[in-house]
């Protein structure tokens, strides 16, 4: 077959080109994350024959048991963003603090990324889809500098770019820039992510709903009344799918690519949430914005612009196809 492929370093030196501006830096650090993503997958495909499998017999400081594969994901992300020359900084979910890069290039680097390395990590031994959650923003601290904390907590409509790896039937990096969302599957024959999904968009309208049912009598009313909304036929006899796999990249993913609504609200002991504010909700939150759809994290709040108090907060999320958020907004508001 000939065809023309184009691979991500491809692209963003052509995004270069259209940018006469630009400084490369943040081409470089996507090309970084890439090579990361790239070693993550290769353990990932030979999980159940390498010893990679089962947990590492630590707790982390979100107080969860570590898999073998999150240690692993997060040492080889944190490594190659510290060789990079293009980041001054990194904080992860596995971390209880960020991780400032003490050296002439990284101090004087304009930004700094904050990542899950490895979401979902409770599928990794029945072999159901994991990924990788990042997010780029631009440091608040003088260039030449040491990064400080501040630096990481930004709200999230300030992203200078955000993005994904997800390792399923192939393994695929989507990011978003303020200007679109990309996407790439990694071709294992030559090594290299190709763009196979450009200009990504999530249609406005669906079927299908995402939420947790096991943990229905624990949500607030107007939320069980939106998922009452989701399981019944709606005035027009339409029938809404239901689909949880238990992975926010996963989720997110489908509903990139296929549209719907993914919910994961407040209940019980995470009665200010689940998912991590930094890591996962401003990423995922940047991404569906930026391909035409909408993120909340109550009825009338925006996430993107909560303000981060912490680098571990939670929050609840709802996230997805514009006119499916309308009708969830909707119930939720009335």
């Amino acid at each position: 077959m000939n065809r023309k492929v184009m691979t991500l370093d491809e692209f963003t030196i052509q995004e270069l080109r259209n940018y006469p501006g630009a400084t490369g830096q943040l081409s470089g650090l996507l090309r970084d994350i890439g090579l990361a993503a790239k070693r993550v997958n290769v353990e990932v495909n030979k999980a159940g024959i390498a010893d990679i499998l089962g947990e590492a017999g630590r707790i982390n400081v979100q107080g969860e048991k570590v898999k073998k594969l999150d240690e692993f994901a997060n040492d080889q992300f944190i490594s190659s963003l510290r060789s990079s020359i293009y980041c001054c900084g990194v904080a992860s979910e596995e971390e209880e603090n960020f991780i400032a890069f003490d050296d002439e290039h990284s101090r004087n680097s304009k930004y700094v990324v904050l990542l899950d390395p490895l979401d979902g990590s409770g599928n990794i031994d029945v072999n159901v889809s994991i990924g990788t959650i990042f997010s780029v923003y631009r440091r608040l601290t003088p260039t030449g500098s040491v990064c400080e904390l501040e630096d990481f907590l930004q709200p999230g409509y300030v992203q200078i770019a955000a993005g994904y790896i997800i390792y399923g039937s192939s393994t695929m990096l989507v990011y978003a820039t303020r200007r679109s969302v990309q996407g790439f599957t990694l071709d294992p024959s030559i090594g290299e992510f190709c763009l196979s999904h450009p200009n990504l968009k999530c249609p406005a309208e669906s079927d299908i709903f995402s939420v947790n049912i096991g943990y229905y009598h624990l949500y607030e009313d107007k939320i069980r009344n939106a998922i009452d909304y989701f399981l019944a036929k709606d005035a027009h006899g339409k029938i809404y799918r239901h689909r949880f796999v238990g992975c926010m990249v996963a989720e997110v993913h489908r509903t990139l690519i296929q549209g719907g609504i993914f919910m994961y609200p407040a209940f019980g002991k995470y009665a200010g949430g689940r998912l991590r504010l930094c890591y996962e909700c401003n990423p995922m939150s940047f991404i569906m914005e930026k391909a035409g759809g909408l993120a909340m994290a109550t009825g009338r709040q925006r996430l993107l612009e909560l303000k981060p108090s912490k680098l571990h907060q939670r929050v609840p999320v709802f996230l997805g196809s514009k006119n499916m958020m309308d009708v969830w907004q909707r119930i939720v508001n009335s």
